[in-house]
């Protein structure tokens, strides 16, 4: 695992140790001292901590104007002990939301895992994007079954046409303009 680096292909658009809005800003990061684990195994150093043990993520673009923050994920989301999702979004969301954004594009391939405990946290992220979404992209399928036998689909937006986006190809205003159309097709906006 300590070779899957977040993805950099969009560091000439943005990088959020850079931007004065971000939680991230002025983190300092070493190319060689690995400090963060999942299961014991050590994670490559360009991944952000926001107070979980096993769950990871880094901010690969967030665009303040058009309100939409893309947000990667590795390790293991753990709701179950770890209460993952309430330090996602106290550490991390509140902050953001702050900012104006409320449409959340999370890739999840790199999510080995979900353990859920009970919505409240969803149904309050939910509620606090009013006219925004929160769009879950490329989550491995027993994930998503996972996420759904918690009724946690009421509240992400995920499967379907999310799961089959070559996301790595597009740009970051070309992913959230194609997300954007489902999510209107979606809750038919």
């Amino acid at each position: 695992m300590h070779d899957i680096e977040p993805y950099y292909n969009w560091r000439d658009y943005y990088i959020a140790s850079e931007d004065k809005l971000s939680p991230f800003y002025n983190r300092e990061y070493s190319e060689f001292y690995f400090d963060k684990t999942v299961y014991n195994y050590y994670i490559h150093p360009q991944w952000d901590s926001f107070g979980s043990n096993t769950l990871y993520l880094k901010v690969l673009f967030a665009d303040y104007t058009r309100g939409y923050c893309i947000i990667e994920l590795i390790g293991e989301w753990n709701d179950c002990i770890n209460n993952d999702i309430m330090l996602l979004k106290r550490e991390l969301l509140e902050d953001i939301m702050a900012e104006r954004i409320n449409k959340f594009i999370l890739i999840g391939e790199n999510v080995l895992n979900f353990h859920g405990s009970d919505d409240s946290y969803y149904e309050e992220w939910y509620q606090e994007v009013e006219d925004g979404w929160i769009a879950l992209v490329n989550f491995r399928e027993h994930v998503i079954q996972e996420m759904k036998s918690h009724n946690l689909d009421y509240y992400l937006n995920l499967g379907g046409e999310l799961d089959e986006l070559n996301w790595r190809a597009l740009k970051p205003m070309q992913l959230f303009k194609n997300i954007d159309t489902l999510m209107t097709k979606r809750l038919g906006m």
